[in-house]
């Protein structure tokens, strides 16, 4: 069993942002993110990786410990890959290896494609890429009609439409209660995820020629018991585009919460 770690703390200011990030263990240096996931979330992931790697989680712009000057700007792809790249150059290395979930793989993609060199693997677990499918255009209006539920019914019947476009199996019995009073930073992040972050994240197209001919090793990983999920879907497409073979990790698309240790196992392996 992995015994969690107290990590160290730390900040560094970003255009419109100041991030909050935490750094845990020793060893080659592996950069954890996931959109709108945020460091908390990657916690187990990091204490099992921690014995042989220096792992840095963190809480994306507007998310958790991280705030923005300006809660209602855009943020794209690209500047969440210059916040990763900012935290990578604060910690004064050059480069380092990056494990990148759901919307942290698209940021991950955009990360190598702009910052040539100071990505060595990434690993792209599981990236909504819903524009790389032959059925985008029905995509986009998916897409459209959750950002309409949230308006319409609030982040938790919103939340339950992503999950069911997403391929989860979600009966109306699995809905949890939704509080009568949802609180601030539940109501300020559910917001930041549907009107800001969804439609960059999923509309992404990364830059396949730059992915292909730069430096980097790209590793699309796909969870062993994701196949019925969107995300396979396009996980798959961006393998077929790299001309590449995905690497299966275990549990679904967030597998790294349900099996941490045998998860940082499969990580392990693919970044030795």
């Amino acid at each position: 069993m992995t015994l969690p770690s107290t990590p160290t703390v730390r900040s560094v200011d970003v255009p419109g942002a100041r991030l909050r990030y935490e750094v845990r263990g020793r060893g080659p240096l592996v950069v954890v993110i996931g959109s709108p996931m945020a460091a908390a979330e990657f916690a187990p992931l990091a204490d099992a990786l921690a014995g042989d790697h220096t792992v840095v989680t963190l809480d994306p712009r507007g998310y958790a410990g991280s705030s923005v000057d300006d809660p209602d700007a855009p943020c794209t792809v690209e500047q969440r890959a210059d916040d990763v790249a900012a935290i990578v150059d604060d910690l004064g290395a050059d480069s380092a290896d990056v494990f990148g979930s759901s919307g942290g793989a698209v940021t991950g993609l955009a990360l190598v494609a702009r910052h040539p060199g100071r990505v060595h693997t990434l690993v792209a677990h599981e990236p909504p890429l819903l524009e790389l499918l032959p059925d985008a255009e029905e995509q986009r209006a998916n897409t459209e009609a959750i950002v309409d539920t949230f308006h319409r019914d609030g982040f938790g019947a919103a939340w339950m439409h992503f999950m069911r476009n997403a391929g989860f199996e979600m009966g109306a019995g699995d809905a949890p209660p939704e509080p009568p009073e949802p609180s601030e930073d539940e109501v300020r992040q559910s917001a930041r995820f549907f009107e800001i972050d969804l439609y960059p994240t999923t509309r992404y197209l990364p830059d396949v020629d730059a992915l292909k001919n730069g430096p980097t090793r790209i590793v699309v990983g796909i969870g062993v018991d994701s196949g019925g999920l969107l995300t396979h879907r396009t996980s798959t497409a961006l393998s077929d585009a790299l001309g590449t073979t995905p690497v299966e990790f275990p549990g679904d698309h967030g597998g790294f919460l349900g099996a941490p240790a045998d998860f940082a196992d499969a990580l392990r392996t693919v970044l030795s």
